[in-house]
């Protein structure tokens, strides 16, 4: 006999197991989620190019909340790349402080915008290939920048939501983001690539939570492989 999945107790994270392959249900699943997140949309402030790069940077493990809070003051502090570029570090690091890794973050945005300044003329670069090139940006920032800033649908975000909502519905058997973001495009119809992210981090933080997935109240647990395991149905 097949050995028995372990019982989760309310104090245990959840495990993830051998998912189903789910991926003939992507466009029904997709249509629920579109209509339950009819506005999904990054909550981040932001005027310009710049300004969405930094707070993408900085929004890494923090909140969308805590981050305009922040970046109220520092876009009116620093307002060109050369102003980040010319930052004294300290000064830079005790303005992201409450954002969590400030060091890291302050590193990767000061050196980031010296190379917009030494290698694009003070300018956000407008491709995948060029911004993948910036300090702290990976694929995951850069196609947040080129969409919401510059009406590119590159590929999609995939942040710890998406990868972990993808996984549960079956769309991915990965846990590496480029290969994630692929499987994704390959389900998905391209003018949709650009709200899929920000719907499935959504459904992230609102229903499929990581410790705790609110299964019984999911619009999408009837097509859900993973409800079975944990609603124990």
């Amino acid at each position: 006999m097949p050995d028995k999945k372990p019982k989760l107790t309310s104090d245990e994270p959840l495990q993830e197991y051998d998912i189903p392959d789910n991926r003939h249900n992507f466009e029904r699943v997709w249509a629920l989620l579109k209509k339950e997140y009819p506005d999904a949309k990054p909550s981040l402030n932001y005027s310009n190019p710049l300004e969405l790069l930094v707070a993408t940077v900085l929004s890494a493990q923090s909140t969308d909340v805590q981050i305009n809070r922040v970046t109220e003051n520092l876009f009116k502090k620093y307002r060109t790349a050369e102003d980040y570029a010319g930052a004294d570090l300290r000064e830079l690091e005790e303005d992201i402080y409450s954002t969590g890794f400030y060091k890291s973050k302050a590193k990767n945005i000061k050196a980031a915008a010296q190379l917009i300044v030494e290698r694009y003329g003070g300018e956000v670069p407008k491709t995948m290939d060029e911004l993948v090139t910036l300090p702290g940006v990976g694929r995951k920032t850069a196609n947040i920048v080129l969409a919401r800033a510059f009406g590119v649908i590159e590929g999609i975000a995939v942040d710890t939501h998406v990868k972990r909502v993808s996984g549960r519905l079956g769309f991915t058997k990965h846990s590496d983001p480029v290969k994630i973001e692929q499987d994704l495009i390959s389900l998905a119809r391209k003018e949709d690539l650009d709200s899929i992210s920000m719907t499935l981090i959504y459904h992230g933080r609102k229903v499929c939570q990581a410790r705790k997935p609110r299964c019984q109240v999911c619009i999408v647990k009837e097509l859900c492989p993973s409800s079975i395991i944990f609603i124990g149905e």
